[in-house]
C-alpha cells in the first residue's frame, strides 16, 4: 500500500501523493486556491483551538476587520506596499453587467480595495481611533481570518492564493513593551510548534532583507523539512512606530505630552499543515500527532456474520466507554467509530493513509478474550506495531501511549535536525561547494555525503550580499539567539572577521 512515489524518488511528487492519500486537501476550480477537506480541516482546527487557548491566556481577545482594505491606507507605509505589492489582488468595480452578452465590470470604485493580504493598515486604523491615553494602553487582539496573496507558484497548504491564518496585533506605550511582547508570542510559537506539533524548530531574528515589511525587528521560528530545506513556521514582529506613525496612533502619556505608540504583529497559517506533513509523513501516508489528530483513535469493527453484529458492536461501545474515562492532554479522548460499509482492510488502511494515531480492528475474537487489537501508526510494519492486550490494560494506558507516540514523533524529528546542522563548513569554497548539491530526502543514519540541509557558519552582515544568496538559491533563515562571539571568514562573502552566527538554508 506504498504511495505511488516514495521520499526518495520523487520529494514534490511525493508530497502531493501524501495529501492526496490521506484526504487532505485539493486544488480548487479557483485557480491557484484549494479545498481543505475534512481530515486536514480537522487538524486545522485542532491547531487553531491550542493556539487559542496560549493567545487568550497571555491576554489576547478575539475580534474580526474587513478583509478589504482602501488602497490609501497601503499608500501610507511606503515599505509595507513596496513589499506587498506584487502579491495583491485590487478590487476596482462593484458590480457586472452585459455587453453584447458578456459580463464585463461596471460601477468603477471610488478608491480601489485591497483584499487583505495582511491586516496592519486596517487595524492601525482602528487603533487611531481606540487609544487616546496611555490608560488605553496596551490593545491586545487577535484575528482568525483568510488573506489572500496572487501567489503565481501555488502548491497546497505551502502556497496558495487565499489561506487561513491568525494574525495578532498590539499597542503599547514604550518600545520595551512591545519588544517583550514580540518575543513573548515568538516563545508561545515555538511552545506550541515543538510540544503539539511535534515540530522541533529553531528560533532567532531575520537579517534586513529578510524582515516584514515596514518592521524594526522580524523574529521567528525555522523547521528542518525530511529534505533538508527550512520552513518558515511563525513570525513575530516588532514594528516600531512606524505603522502608528502613518495611521496617526497615539496618546497622551503620564507627562501629558502627545506621542506614538509601538505596535507588534504575529501570525501562523495553515502552512504549519504542510511542515507536519514534510515533518512526520512517511512512504505510506500522513501520520499525524496525538495533540492534534481530528481523531486519536479509530475503531474498526471486524463483522464476518451479520449474527455477531449487535454483540461486536455493544463491545466496541464498551472500549469507547472504557477510554473515556481517561483524558490524555487534559481533554477527552477524540475518538471514531468506522461503520461505514467498506470492508475492514480498506478502512485500516484508509485510515493509515490518512495517519490516524491508534487503530483498533475489533472482532469476536477480541471479544471473547476481553481483548483488543492495537495498532500504533508510527510503528507501522514494526514488530511492535500490532498488540493484542487486554481491554483494562488498553484503555488505563492510553494517557500514557499517546504521549509516548507524541514524544517519540518529537525526538526523531528533532534528531533529524540535530544531525543535519553542519557547522563543520569554516570557508566560502566549502560552502559553495555543498550549496551546489540537489536538496533530497535525508536519510536517517546521516551516512550520505549528499545530504544538503542546514548550515551554522558566520556572515559578515553585508546587505548588499543578498544577490550571492540568489545566485546559490539560499536564504539566511534567521541569526540565532545564541551568539557564540566568535570571529570567523564569511561563508557568503569570504570577508574575514565576520562574526555573526547565521543558518543558512535552502526554503519553501
Amino acid at each position: 500500500m506504498t504511495l505511488r512515489n516514495n521520499r526518495e524518488t520523487n520529494y514534490p511528487e511525493w508530497y502531493q501523493n501524501v495529501i492526496n492519500a490521506a484526504d487532505m486537501a485539493e486544488n480548487s476550480s479557483s485557480p491557484g486556491c484549494m479545498v481543505i477537506k475534512p481530515w486536514g480541516y480537522g487538524i486545522w482546527e485542532k491547531i487553531r483551538d491550542i493556539f487559542d487557548k496560549k493567545f487568550r491566556e497571555t491576554g489576547h481577545e478575539n475580534c474580526y476587520f474587513p478583509m478589504f482594505i482602501p488602497l490609501s491606507f497601503f499608500q501610507k507605509e511606503a515599505d509595507h506596499v513596496e513589499g506587498f505589492a506584487k502579491e495583491m489582488a485590487v478590487v476596482t468595480h462593484s458590480r457586472l453587467g452585459q455587453e453584447n452578452g458578456k459580463l464585463v465590470p461596471l460601477s468603477p470604485l471610488d478608491e480601489p480595495l485591497i483584499v487583505r493580504p495582511t491586516s496592519e493598515t486596517i487595524i492601525a486604523d482602528s487603533f487611531s481611533k481606540w487609544i487616546q491615553s496611555y490608560r488605553d494602553l496596551p490593545v491586545l487582539i487577535n484575528q482568525w481570518a483568510n488573506v489572500v496573496r496572487w501567489e503565481m507558484r501555488p502548491r497546497l497548504f505551502l502556497r496558495t492564493r487565499e489561506f487561513l491564518w491568525q494574525e495578532g496585533h498590539t499597542a503599547h506605550a514604550t518600545a520595551k513593551e512591545a519588544e517583550q511582547e514580540t518575543l513573548q508570542m515568538l516563545e508561545v510559537y515555538r511552545d506550541v510548534a515543538e510540544n503539539a506539533l511535534a515540530l522541533p524548530v529553531l528560533i532567532g531574528r531575520k537579517p534586513e532583507h529578510e524582515k516584514f515589511p515596514g518592521a524594526v525587528n522580524t523574529y521567528c521560528i525555522e523547521a528542518m523539512m525530511q529534505d533538508g530545506k527550512a520552513l518558515q513556521a511563525g513570525t513575530s514582529h516588532f514594528l516600531g512606530q512606524n505603522f502608528a506613525k502613518s495611521a496617526n496612533i497615539s496618546f497622551i502619556n503620564q507627562n501629558g505630552k502627545s506621542e506614538y505608540a509601538y505596535t507588534t504583529s504575529w501570525g501562523v497559517s495553515t502552512r504549519l499543515i504542510g511542515g507536519i506533513i514534510m515533518t512526520h509523513a512517511d512512504d505510506e501516508g500522513m501520520v499525524v500527532p496525538p495533540k492534534i489528530a481530528p481523531y486519536q483513535i479509530i475503531l474498526i469493527p471486524v463483522i464476518k456474520n451479520d449474527a455477531d453484529y449487535e454483540k461486536i458492536m455493544n463491545y466496541i461501545t464498551m472500549v469507547q466507554t472504557s477510554l473515556n474515562k481517561h483524558t490524555p492532554f487534559n481533554e477527552s479522548i477524540r475518538i471514531k467509530i468506522d461503520t461505514r460499509n467498506k470492508s475492514s482492510v480498506d478502512k485500516f488502511w484508509e485510515w493509515t493513509r490518512k495517519g490516524a494515531p491508534i487503530i483498533c480492528e475489533i472482532g469476536m475474537r477480541d471479544i471473547d478474550g476481553a481483548k483488543v487489537m492495537v495498532k500504533e501508526r508510527l510503528k507501522l510494519n514494526t514488530p511492535e506495531g500490532k498488540e493484542i492486550i487486554s481491554l483494562d490494560e488498553f484503555s488505563s494506558g492510553i494517557e500514557k501511549r499517546l504521549e509516548n507516540i507524541q514524544q517519540e514523533m518529537y525526538l526523531r524529528a528533532k534528531k533529524r535536525l540535530d544531525e543535519n546542522i553542519r557547522t563543520d563548513i569554516k570557508t566560502h569554497e566549502e560552502f559553495n561547494n555543498y550549496f551546489s548539491k540537489t536538496n533530497r530526502y535525508l536519510k536517517e543514519d546521516n551516512s550520505d555525503d549528499k545530504n544538503v540541509a542546514f548550515v551554522r557558519g558566520k556572515w559578515s552582515g553585508d546587505p548588499n550580499s543578498e544577490e550571492l544568496l540568489k545566485n546559490l538559491k539560499i536564504t539566511i533563515r534567521c541569526i540565532p539567539f545564541d551568539q557564540s562571539g566568535t570571529k570567523g571568514e564569511c561563508l557568503l562573502t569570504g570577508a574575514k572577521d565576520a562574526t555573526i552566527d547565521v543558518i543558512y538554508a535552502r526554503t519553501y
